[in-house]
């Protein structure tokens, strides 16, 4: 008997509600060539793992006993199919009925595309920018965190998100929503498992351009995400920790080599301080 087509994994942490939404999703909309499914739970603790064998017994659950972290359990689950395609979907996502074939269908035509992603909608129709991306700068990640570049139709500033480009190759698709190429995803190794959340989107993408892998951005379909849905919209300490520190890895691995001691020590002293503003601020919100 032939593998199916597709892989789909989630990676869940108390995300039981989204978490159905986006099973459903999966089981309303079948794909031909067909798909398994596999929930990797990080050890929520709030009754997830239990709604997942309960209500959805035909989606794979490895319940595990700590939390992997993102990269590591995609991993775990793509270990485990042996697919042509995989798709790492977030639990505050969920497909609709043409995105899947549709996406399926690019890749088969054109052998290069080594990753792609669908427009992402919020639930209020608003269109989510970060669904195609460029790979961040110093100076696009200053446009993007301070504001300034979402608000600019062009330019330097407004680089992070792509806004030049409607349909077609860009550098990284939001880590919600990576239809990936099997031979590709494994050739560069899968996910940097020293990621533990967040960031590690992107270093697939940067990995995956090296070896020479494109990755194609297609608007004709959609999926909805639920932003920040897995996180009820705001990150505590422990995830801007995780978040500043990917930002840091992400630097040092693929930019630091370019730049002499002075540039680099200006950059980590910035993502530095970057963390201590988002923290004083979330406390404030806290307090407030």
């Amino acid at each position: 008997m032939s593998p199916p087509l597709l892989d789909v994994v989630i990676v869940s942490f108390r995300s039981k509600e989204l978490l159905g939404r986006c099973l459903q999703s999966l089981r309303d909309n079948s794909l031909p060539g067909g798909m398994t499914v596999t929930v990797v739970d990080n050890a929520s603790g709030d009754g997830t793992a239990e709604m997942v064998a309960e209500v959805y017994p035909w989606a794979r659950l490895l319940a595990q006993s700590e939390n992997l972290g993102f990269g590591a359990a995609t991993n775990l689950g793509f270990a485990v199919g042996s697919a042509r395609y995989v798709l790492a979907l977030n639990p505050d996502a969920a497909i609709e009925a043409d995105t899947l074939p549709a996406l399926i269908e690019l890749m088969e035509a054109d052998p290069s595309i080594g990753c792609c992603g669908p427009a992402l909608y919020r639930e209020d129709g608003s269109f989510d920018h970060a669904a195609r991306r460029s790979f961040p700068t110093p100076l696009s990640a200053l446009g993007h965190f301070s504001g300034i570049g979402r608000r600019l139709p062009g330019g330097r500033l407004a680089d992070y998100r792509a806004p030049d480009v409607g349909r077609g190759t860009v550098d990284a698709v939001n880590g919600a929503f990576m239809l990936l190429r099997r031979e590709a995803f494994e050739g560069v190794g899968g996910f940097d498992q020293g990621y533990w959340m967040y960031m590690e989107d992107l270093d697939l993408s940067y990995r995956l351009a090296e070896a020479g892998w494109s990755t194609f951005y297609e608007p004709s379909v959609q999926a909805i995400h639920t932003k920040g849905g897995t996180t009820d919209g705001h990150r505590d300490v422990w995830l801007q920790i995780a978040f500043h520190r990917g930002m840091g890895r992400f630097y040092r691995k693929h930019y630091s080599g370019s730049h002499n001691a002075v540039a680099n020590a200006m950059i980590y002293l910035g993502i530095g301080l970057k963390l201590v503003a988002s923290i004083v601020a979330g406390a404030i919100r806290g307090a407030r």
